[in-house]
């Protein structure tokens, strides 16, 4: 069985050139996402989704540009100059993980796939106090979807902020990503863990990078969430070899990929 694959956070130095401080994040298994290094390998071209809830949409954030998908798409664009990239928003804020489900699967339904989806999940679950045996079926259900659709994945766990009502609840819904993932050996990027060693930190630093609300992310939380994810990704999706016995091209190529890039 493969080794199992998670982000975990070091104490380090800040991540240069980004108003993210404090904190360096890695992955532990760099062989994490196959098909995307497949696709980089082969120099075809790379289909980010990110779905998830108001923290992909970009709710925060003084524009659409200023949302971590479209960033995304920068960090990896700069990268990964041997392929295109197409990092697609399809965050809709307010849902919870049975809403996203059934747009992840129409999604995935479609005869182009994504090399690697980044859900987000669990926010508003955990928040608004759902059932947790469900969440976790769900979140089972959607990692066997993309698994079915040969695409990588990484998840993307909740959102740390300093009002959060009844954190003992929220944080078993947090657990319950990470033990998920754990089981079906899929990577997670723990945002929930960054943030809170922001305001471990120092509570000011948490603070610049919440937007006004003081629950979702701004400008610069964005733009370091943004350059940490591009960094585990990029690392995690070194190209295989040529040849490599992966589930690499049996999807066609993207042309004319939709893509957030403004200009």
């Amino acid at each position: 069985m493969a080794a199992l694959v998670a982000l975990v956070l070091l104490g380090g130095p800040a991540l240069a050139g980004s108003a993210c401080t404090g904190t360096g994040v890695m992955l532990r298994d760099v062989a994490a996402l196959p098909a995307t290094g497949a696709h980089l390998a082969d120099r075809h071209p790379v289909r980010v989704l990110a779905i998830g809830s108001s923290s992909t949409e970009g709710i925060g954030a003084s524009s659409p540009v200023r949302a971590y998908p479209h960033q995304l798409e920068e960090d990896l664009t700069q990268a990964w100059r041997e392929a295109p990239v197409a990092v697609v928003n399809a965050g809709i804020g307010g849902e919870t993980a049975d809403q996203t489900l059934l747009r992840l699967e129409a999604t995935l339904a479609q005869p182009v796939k994504p090399s690697l989806v980044i859900w987000q999940v669990g926010t508003n679950d955990a928040v608004r106090g759902g059932d947790e045996g469900r969440f976790r079926t769900l979140l089972e259900r959607g990692i066997a979807l993309v698994r079915a659709a040969g695409s990588d994945l990484i998840l993307v766990d909740q959102q740390f902020y300093p009002a959060i009502p009844d954190r003992v609840r929220y944080e078993r819904f947090v657990g319950l990503v990470a033990a998920t993932a754990a089981e079906n050996e899929v990577p997670v990027f723990s945002r929930y863990a960054l943030m809170k060693e922001w305001g471990r930190q120092d509570p000011a630093l948490l603070t610049s990078m919440l937007s006004a609300d003081g629950f979702h992310m701004g400008d610069r939380g964005y733009d370091c969430l943004a350059e940490a994810l591009s960094r585990v990704i990029v690392k995690a999706a070194a190209p295989a070899p040529a040849g490599a016995a992966v589930a690499r091209a049996k999807r066609p190529a993207l042309p004319g990929l939709p893509t957030t890039r403004k200009g």
